[in-house]
């Protein structure tokens, strides 16, 4: 299978969850991304067309740490934004996993944040 394939098949599975799931400004859409290399994670308002917070592991903070695309990374990456997001006033979100399947780091992730105090 061919990389421009793949691609288009992320982006196909990126398109059909995002017919589902939608962010509010009271439970906003939680976007988690796993590049090669690095994890970024949003909340957005998607009336509004806004970020409301935003983590990732180029943080100044997370970069000390020095966080990697891995498990380890991701449960560290889930509790600090939990924690972001509750300070911005955010207690309950719809998670996005971005085409990625629920297993492994995305759901390290999600099980952190949840422990972390988010609700979804």
């Amino acid at each position: 299978m061919s990389n421009s394939s793949k691609a288009t098949l992320l982006q196909k599975r990126r398109w059909r969850i995002r017919k589902k799931v939608t962010g509010t400004a009271l439970r906003p859409r939680l976007c988690v991304r796993f590049t090669a290399k690095h994890v970024y994670a949003q909340a957005i308002d998607d009336d509004a067309g806004a970020t409301l917070v935003f983590l990732g592991s180029l943080d100044p903070e997370l970069r000390k740490q020095k966080l990697k695309a891995n498990i380890a990374s991701a449960k560290a990456l889930g509790v600090a934004f939990a924690s972001k997001a509750q300070a911005a006033g955010i207690s309950s979100v719809v998670f996005d996993r971005s085409g990625a399947p629920y297993h492994g780091k995305v759901k390290t992730f999600a099980d952190a944040a949840r422990e972390g105090g988010l609700k979804f």
